[in-house]
């Protein structure tokens, strides 16, 4: 992969690059329907593959909150066409990396020195590369050291790069802008969260100390010495990514217990933190030779709130479906009904969201849940595309849902996404929640 020897930093560069981007996937729709009035052969899934690959290359170079909103978009499997989930997915460790000379230059700054003079070992060339940083490999006091190295400018650019990327999002996901507003301000936040380098260490010393008792999980040492708000030096952990498993021939006993590792990860996070590690894509998760699991990147944690907790798992009381006083309050509290909603509009949402909630929560009424069932997938996704299409139908708007949801529910899809690719059958802790939220 081609590295970078620079990255666009100003507003006017970066616009730049949006807008060769749009005038290439204007080319690619002229292409496709001049093939079509010329009886050529085409197809909206070569066109999907044309503009998803023109996106992110344009994403990729200009790193940051543009890229790392593609990545959030292609953990959801039913939210886009295939070719720009695929595409997308690269987000997550495969963007082209930055060039060594302008490593050594960055790390200068950083270290107030040249590299060699503060590693005993190090390589320019990065091991990973991703959205907002890249990885690289060192020696540092006789130890093996992960050097997680900050873009330069990603943190001054994301309030401008998500103006920027908004057209693409909500044609992509057929929005109005006026209607996601608080939901890009959500974004916005943990975004500009995840560049502040001192805060991810402490989040990730938290959590390592908040989760000891599990035996089963490994986190990285941190060396608070060499670290700064943008340059993150921490131990460098062995192991297989996660997704290294999706198609190795296994057996199901050893993704049963990938997999029971992760759930009941999260189910401590959630259930006794309400405090949740917020981006769990493949890459962050490793598997040690002994089985162990190895988290790392603690950029985006999620602290989920009391009373929307409550609220998000009182489904798993499959009695609170068949209570329609009880329900409409909880659509309430979720903020997926408004009070000044028409009848019809209640009616609309009471009826879906019944459905679909029910669904999303099916796994929490298992004491074992398969996830390898496809169906399941498929009829979440499924009965997701039909309320979008009924509402804009109807008229209903989408901006529906507390800001909460965006995070807690990127956690869950993720972990759900990961367990069916693993196809892991996991045993559920199983939660009771027949109170509403405490006052």
């Amino acid at each position: 992969m081609k590295s970078l020897n620079s990255i666009p930093t100003s507003k006017v560069s970066r616009a730049g690059k949006v807008a060769v981007a749009g005038l290439k996937v204007g080319g690619n729709y002229l292409k496709h329907y001049g093939k079509k009035v010329t009886n050529q052969k085409t197809s909206q899934e070569a066109l999907d593959q044309d503009n998803a690959a023109d996106v992110y290359n344009c994403l990729s170079e200009m790193k940051g909150s543009a890229l790392k909103v593609a990545q959030m978009l292609s953990m959801d499997r039913g939210a886009l066409p295939k070719a720009y989930t695929d595409q997308f997915a690269m987000a997550q460790y495969q963007s082209p990396p930055l060039s060594a000379p302008l490593v050594n230059k960055i790390l200068k700054r950083e270290l107030g020195k040249k590299p060699e003079k503060v590693f005993q070992n190090f390589s320019p060339n990065a091991e990973r590369a991703a959205s907002i940083g890249q990885v690289h490999k060192a020696v540092y006091k006789n130890q093996e050291v992960a050097i997680k190295l900050q873009y330069p400018g990603v943190a001054d650019s994301i309030s401008s790069d998500l103006k920027l990327v908004k057209p693409f999002a909500l044609k992509l996901l057929k929005l109005k802008s006026a209607e996601v507003k608080v939901y890009f301000s959500e974004i916005e936040k943990k975004m500009l969260e995840e560049t502040h380098y001192l805060q991810e260490l402490e989040q990730g010393s938290s959590l390592a100390e908040k989760c000891q008792h599990l035996d089963y999980l490994r986190f990285p040492q941190y060396f608070r010495e060499l670290s700064s708000e943008r340059l993150l030096v921490m131990e460098w952990l062995h192991g297989k990514h996660v997704d290294e498993f999706f198609n190795e021939e296994i057996s199901q006993e050893d993704r049963d217990a990938i997999g029971q590792k992760l759930w009941d990860f999260y189910h401590f996070q959630m259930h006794e933190l309400k405090w949740l590690h917020a981006d769990p894509h493949p890459g962050n998760f490793l598997i040690g030779e002994k089985g162990d699991l190895r988290v790392i990147d603690f950029g985006c944690m999620k602290k989920v709130p009391e009373d929307f907790y409550t609220n998000y798992f009182l489904g798993v009381d499959q009695g609170l479906f068949d209570d329609d006083k009880r329900f409409h309050q909880n659509l309430l509290d979720l903020e997926i009904l408004r009070p000044d909603d028409s009848p019809k509009a209640v009616k609309f949402f009471t009826k879906n969201f019944k459905k679909l909630m029910k669904l999303a929560m099916r796994p929490f009424h298992y004491t074992e849940f398969d996830f390898a069932d496809d169906s399941f997938f498929m009829e979440l996704y499924e009965m997701g595309d039909r309320i979008k299409r009924e509402q804009d139908k109807e008229g209903h708007s989408h901006n529906r849902g507390s800001k909460h949801f965006i995070y807690t529910n990127r956690t869950y899809y993720g972990l759900y996404n990961i367990l069916s690719l693993l196809k892991a059958k996991v045993k559920i802790n199983i939660i009771t929640h027949k109170a509403g939220p405490s006052t």
